[in-house]
């Protein structure tokens, strides 16, 4: 923040994401990513790509015929190719890509190989849905997969054509990781017409409590409550004063306490919102693991498509920055 005056935001590159790697496996779920890969394509002007992995023979089965194979390898790129010819009006360039082996090994490697730093999934596939929040193979992308994620979850809505987003919701905590999604997500609304939300939680403290408080106590919460909601509101008025989006509409909301995940699912189907754009880490910052805790519940707790915005990172980059003794992995609370 300049000491002059409001800092304004800088534009953001030509393309935020120089290719999107869309996961494709032959189901009616997957496909639903379809609609949101290209929504966010048409905006950024940034080529697509349509992936699929022809797997092989799971360990210990006898080799596939190769006859057999290749009838299907020759199936599976002519369904890829009649998904891009179905988008042919969608204003984006598309072109297809198969490749085989163990799917979410292969589609990193292919994106890490590809520049490909926007990989679009559905949050289960051909195997349809299942007690957990993310598919297998879903879940290994969101670990390893190098760059950001648009996780479109298996319940969101199907749409056809191009998505079309009424709001963009973006969480900010006062970290600059958070607030740096923001030129993003005004550059996504600004090709969808759609207004963007920027949303932060006040939070309650905490006051150690041995047997009931006092009036004293609650007091002393009361005025860290509105002290909080004055900081935040004063925070919310300097962000929007960054944003200098022409004719873009743009509300900011400080909601009081509660838990911070919760607010946000809630407000997202209370705003119906269309598309979350978010870090995947805040405040908290543990870049040992793949998301953070707001992010991580979120997957697991809403039906909208999220934007989980990452670094552009390498296998080596990822491997120096997990922690000791850390798996890397998403806790396993995250599913419901």
């Amino acid at each position: 923040m300049s000491a002059t005056g409001p800092e304004v935001l800088d534009p953001p590159v030509e393309t935020p994401f120089r290719r999107i790697a869309v996961c494709l496996d032959g189901s009616e779920l997957g496909e639903r990513i379809i609609p949101h890969a290209l929504a966010v394509a048409q905006s950024l002007g940034t080529p697509v790509t349509f992936l699929r992995v022809l797997e092989g023979r799971p360990v210990g089965d006898a080799p596939p015929d190769p006859l057999d194979w290749e009838i299907r390898r020759k199936e599976a790129r002519n369904y890829l190719e009649q998904c891009a010819d179905e988008c042919h009006d969608a204003g984006a360039s598309i072109d297809v890509e198969l490749i085989e082996g163990h799917a979410a090994e292969q589609i990193c490697r292919w994106a890490e190989h590809h520049e490909a730093d926007l990989t679009v999934l559905c949050s289960h596939g051909a195997s349809g849905h299942t007690e957990w929040s993310l598919a297998s193979t879903a879940r290994k992308l969101v670990e390893r997969a190098p760059g950001s994620l648009l996780l479109v979850p298996a319940a969101a809505a199907a749409v056809s054509g191009v998505a079309r987003y009424r709001r963009i919701l973006v969480p900010v905590d006062g970290s600059s990781r958070a607030e740096s999604v923001i030129p993003l997500a005004t550059r996504l609304a600004a090709g969808q017409g759609a207004e963007v939300i920027l949303a932060h939680i006040v939070p309650i403290p905490e006051l150690t409590e041995i047997g009931l408080l006092d009036a004293e106590d609650i007091e002393l919460r009361e005025r860290l409550v509105k002290r909080n909601e004055r900081v935040a509101h004063e925070y919310l008025d300097r962000l929007r004063a960054r944003v200098t989006t022409e004719g873009l509409s743009l509300r900011a909301m400080a909601l009081r306490g509660g838990d911070v995940r919760s607010r946000l699912a809630s407000l997202i189907g209370d705003e119906e919102v269309g598309l979350v754009v978010l870090s995947a880490h805040g405040h908290g910052g543990h870049c040992d693991i793949p998301c953070g805790s707001v992010t991580t519940h979120l997957l697991a707790h809403t039906a909208t498509p999220l934007l989980i915005v990452r670094p552009r990172t390498t296998r080596a980059t990822r491997r120096a920055h997990a922690a000791p003794g850390s798996t890397g992995r998403l806790p396993s609370q995250a599913t419901p």
